[in-house]
């Protein structure tokens, strides 16, 4: 170039040419070399100034320093040009050799392989040390595709190398408070099957979840809470559960009904028989659809769910009411009728006195004499004979209370066998 375009680079002088055709024995040259180093020296002591000098330059000669720069950049890019097609011939020529010599590529390959192990297993170390987290997530997603296969070869694995998983063992439980906590653990186990024996239950049992089925429930919970519509999914799922219950509470018996009547319709017209629930509670899922504003992100699942809900909460809900309203109920008829049950009692002692019995206390035979008398009139078909049981043991309490402390107690009702 004619100009310098370099900040630090000093401006050429203009020399008057030299028309001399001799080298004069070298001279001209040092004398070139020396001017070079000392313009670089001057360069060197003087960046402003040189920085000046070039600011000045490009000022007096603007569009001859763009056009030097132009085509120093068009050069540039031809010379990159130049290298890259060089290049691609390279890659295009490899590639050929490699498609017409594969069996020569390959034993290349192999051959560079065995005379290079060390530096092989250095790459890969290297590869590993710096995308570790990759390496990782690729095993992982690998096993998580084929659950299968991962068993199958974990399985071949420890069939192939039982001696150094013995060797494993034998190793953690040299250490004597693991071995312990490992025997302890282990009879234990044993007296809990010991125990479940001989109560006639069936032995425990536990799924081991293995590391990928818990990245699967992890990645179906992260996407479950991650879902913008979950909270009206939810919202819409408990409405509908809590109405469908509240429905069957209410309109069970003549929704049952319904049921009965389309059953024996359908034997009549020699159709196939359905369960009479299952009709009762398809009829209560599209009253509570009707009656919901939104039922758009409910699912055919969450349907089957709120009805599992709804057959196990609703029986449970009656029986509760049954207990309570029984209890009152006795509690109730003791309070108008005190007198007359008492007398019924003292009968009833001189009835067993005359058969030879032993005398029972006045209190629980008003209690009993109440029950039978109440359930007669009260719904107790959800009843047990250990509700039953249990209300007693509450009205019992209640009778045997102070006149100030007296007040009707409703329990739970307990579990067991049917009162019809």
């Amino acid at each position: 170039m004619n100009g310098p375009t370099d900040e630090n680079t000093p401006p050429q002088q203009k020399e008057p040419p030299d028309h001399r055709h001799v080298d004069d024995d070298g001279r001209r040259d040092i004398r070139r070399q020396r001017q070079a180093e000392n313009r670089r020296k001057w360069a060197a002591e003087n960046p402003d100034r040189v920085r000046e000098l070039n600011r000045l330059w490009r000022v007096e000669h603007l569009e001859h320093a763009r056009q030097q720069n132009r085509e120093s950049m068009r050069r540039a890019a031809a010379r990159r040009r130049r290298q890259e097609e060089v290049r691609a011939r390279g890659r295009e020529r490899a590639k050929l050799w490699r498609e017409e010599h594969p069996e020569r590529r390959r034993e290349y390959q192999q051959r560079w392989v065995e005379q290079n192990r060390d530096k092989i297993r250095e790459y890969y170390q290297r590869y590993y040390e710096h995308h570790r987290d990759e390496v990782n997530a690729r095993a992982i997603a690998r096993r998580d595709a084929d659950p299968e296969r991962t068993r199958q070869i974990t399985k071949a694995w420890a069939e192939r190398n039982k001696e150094r998983r013995a060797a494993w063992q034998r190793t953690r439980r040299s250490d004597p408070d693991i071995y312990q906590a490992e025997l302890a653990a282990n009879a234990a186990a044993r007296r809990l099957k010991r125990q479940l024996s001989g109560l006639g239950l069936p032995p425990k049992q536990l799924h081991p979840s293995t590391a990928a089925e818990r990245r699967l429930n992890d990645r179906e919970a992260d996407a479950y809470f991650a879902d913008p519509a979950q909270p009206e999914h939810v919202r819409q799922f408990t409405v509908f559960a809590e109405s469908l219950t509240e429905l069957m509470l209410k309109n069970g018996d003549h929704l049952r009904e319904i049921g009965n009547a389309y059953v024996a319709n359908r034997a009549r017209m020699g159709l196939p028989p359905v369960a009479v629930e299952s009709v009762a509670y398809g009829r209560a899922v599209e009253l509570v659809m009707q009656r919901m504003r939104r039922v758009d992100l409910l699912t055919g699942r969450d349907v089957a769910a709120a009805v599992r809900s709804t057959q196990a909460e609703a029986p449970r809900i009656e029986r509760q009411r049954q207990f309570d309203g029984l209890v009152k109920g006795i509690v109730a008829h003791m309070h108008r009728n005190s007198v007359r049950l008492r007398a019924d009692a003292e009968m009833e002692n001189k009835a067993r006195a005359h058969r030879g019995k032993p005398q029972v206390p006045a209190e629980v035979l008003v209690v009993q004499i109440a029950m039978k008398q109440v359930s007669e009139r009260v719904p107790t078909n959800r009843l047990t004979a250990d509700d039953a049981r249990e209300a007693a043991r509450i009205i019992g309490r209640h009778v045997s209370a102070t006149p100030d402390t007296r007040r009707a107690s409703v329990g739970s009702p307990a579990q067991g066998r049917s009162l019809g």
